[in-house]
């Protein structure tokens, strides 16, 4: 069943977005050669505490961190570790689910380490724009699936691979609700879109062939090939007219 929310539920959650996006625009001094993945963690539990965030992924599962950080193949869920030092030019993706007041928003953003190579920077533009054409379809009237569908189209015209194991979801006052939002599908099927429901919206894909695996540790998602993923994602609310992108900064325009 998917869950309406009201617009004082909608304020909350756009509230916790908000918050989510200033963390990560301050990020980008953080990432740098030599940072540990886990030194990097724990500056987002001091940002969380310091904006009044809980974690949603701390102890969920018995998971022990509050944030996934994924590099290179790793797709998603990556778990921190004073191991794992940032390189040049590795590509890092960061995932956040934090509540205000018990309302959740979940976000992921991609980044650079040092200087970008052109082929890098397309991939990483691919998944944002993805993202951009998903939440577009996310409008009161159409199917969930015109969300995936939009997706997938964006993605597979530059020839990346679209992950079929896992996908987006439904949010609110949990990080997971109904429905699942896939990244590929054919338009037209599914729930029509009603204001209200507010869905966590992430395109994934790889450089080469979409095949997944968990490591050893249980949580890191990678690529079967070795290939570069990228993972992006934004928490969203449909309306009566444009999509509303709680996790975005109101000045910021486009994707980041």
């Amino acid at each position: 069943m998917i869950i309406i929310k009201d617009s004082f539920s909608i304020d909350k959650m756009k509230r916790a977005g908000q918050a989510l996006a200033t963390i990560f625009s301050s990020m980008v001094n953080v990432i740098r050669p030599g940072v540990t993945t886990l030194e990097l963690n724990s500056w987002i539990v001091r940002e969380l505490q310091a904006n009044g965030l809980e974690s949603q992924s701390k102890g969920y599962m018995e998971y022990k961190y509050s944030s996934c950080i994924s590099l290179n193949d790793e797709l998603v869920h990556g778990v921190p570790s004073a191991e794992r030092i940032l390189n040049e030019g590795e590509l890092i993706k960061v995932d956040i689910c934090a509540a205000l007041d018990g309302y959740c928003a979940d976000m992921t953003r991609m980044f650079i380490v040092g200087q970008p190579t052109d082929s890098l920077s397309h991939f990483v533009d691919v998944a944002c724009q993805a993202l951009n054409k998903g939440i577009e379809k996310a409008r009161a009237g159409n199917h969930l699936s015109d969300i995936s569908a939009a997706i997938q189209q964006e993605v597979e015209r530059h020839g990346f691979g679209i992950i079929r194991d896992f996908a987006g979801h439904g949010i609110g006052c949990s990080m997971h609700e109904d429905p699942k939002i896939f990244n590929y599908g054919e338009p037209g099927k599914g729930p029509i879109l009603q204001p209200g429901m507010t869905f966590a919206i992430e395109p994934m894909i790889t450089i080469g062939h979409y095949d997944v695996y968990i490591a050893d540790d249980g949580w890191t998602v990678k690529t079967v090939d070795g290939s570069l993923a990228a993972h992006i994602e934004d928490t969203i609310a449909v309306t009566d007219g444009d999509p509303i992108v709680l996790t975005r900064i109101s000045k910021e325009s486009g994707q980041s």
